[in-house]
């Protein structure tokens, strides 16, 4: 599938943090961690470099939620701006992984060091998400609580499926990854690094080295594919719930996918087989990086069978000329 000593960039998927969604704790993010660890270092062991992004939905959506409570209680309390919340959740995620990481290796013997950098992803102020914001955080409020949040705080609230009121983001595209630099030094350093965590903190360049933080949620698959690109990795691991992508989902006429073209990728899309908000994106971040340069290719299976996709046993890869 790639050859030894390759370069790859893993982008985990939520199951890869919380095992249970229900359970939001952090030793239960730990437990789970640990499991995640071993895939990681299968591919380390094996003489890949390897990157590491994730996502951090029902992380960061915590720490809101906590905030919004707490500000409910005292109305002195100061918000916590969005922007800090997901450098937060990139910090405390970034800190259960690389324990995990470390641990798996030193077992291992491995002699490799793992760290976080927490990241920052240049954003375009003139993306159109940021005309139409869509991405919930956050806590639900009723009709005359969100009305007031709207007024007092600026927020855009919106009605979430009959179960009330919540906050909405934007959710723009990367356009540049500010640590990349940083990143690469490390990885050319044989180190093992977690980067660009829950798609990294979206900034506006203002110039002259001022960046500003904004209210946004950037797609983790679309900033795994960023971080790709900028450090010309071979390939691009976008692990999620299932083995390989399929068509005719949950129906009798579903399909499995192995290895697919370019052409063939977006011709299911066009047809509609993917969804939206699950596995469009990844679809999509998947084509992004292959025709970004000829010869790169993308791995879409679960987290257990990274492995044996990468030696062509499993997954969906998605290939270009």
């Amino acid at each position: 599938m790639v050859n030894q000593n390759s370069r790859i960039v893993i982008a985990l998927g939520g199951n890869a943090l919380q095992a249970d969604p229900k359970d939001t704790t952090a030793k239960a993010q730990m437990i789970t961690a640990k499991e995640t660890a071993k895939p990681i270092v299968d591919l380390i062991q094996d003489g890949h470099e390897v990157i590491i992004a994730h996502g951090n939905g029902p992380q960061v959506g915590q720490l809101v939620a906590t905030y919004e409570a707490a500000k409910a209680m005292n109305e002195n309390l100061p918000i916590m701006p969005f922007p800090e919340c997901g450098a937060m959740s990139q910090g405390y995620i970034g800190y259960h992984l690389q324990q995990a990481i470390r641990e798996e290796m030193v077992k291992r013997d491995i002699k490799k060091e793992v760290g976080t950098v927490v990241t920052q992803v240049v954003v375009d102020e003139k993306d159109p998400g940021f005309q139409n914001p869509t991405k919930p955080v956050g806590s639900f409020f009723n009709e005359d609580e969100a009305k007031k949040m709207e007024t007092e705080m600026g927020f855009v609230m919106k009605e979430d499926s009959g179960r009330g009121y919540r906050r909405v983001v934007a959710s723009p595209e990367p356009v540049d990854v500010v640590e990349a630099p940083m990143v690469r030094t490390l990885v050319d350093n044989g180190h093992v690094v977690i980067t660009v965590g829950g798609g990294g903190v979206p900034v506006l360049d203002r110039g002259k080295g001022v960046l500003e933080g904004v209210p946004a949620v950037i797609d983790k698959d679309f900033a795994s594919e960023k971080i790709a690109e900028i450090l010309d990795a071979d390939m691009l691991i976008i692990l999620t719930a299932v083995e390989k992508v399929a068509i005719n989902f949950g129906t009798p006429e579903q399909k499995e996918l192995s290895e697919i073209t370019i052409e063939e990728a977006k011709a299911y899309m066009d047809e509609g087989h993917f969804a939206p908000g699950s596995m469009l994106p990844k679809v999509k971040a998947a084509l992004k990086f292959v025709e970004s340069k000829p010869g790169r290719k993308t791995l879409i299976t679960s987290l257990e069978k990274a492995k044996e996709g990468i030696e062509g046993k499993t997954g969906t890869v998605i290939v270009g000329k």
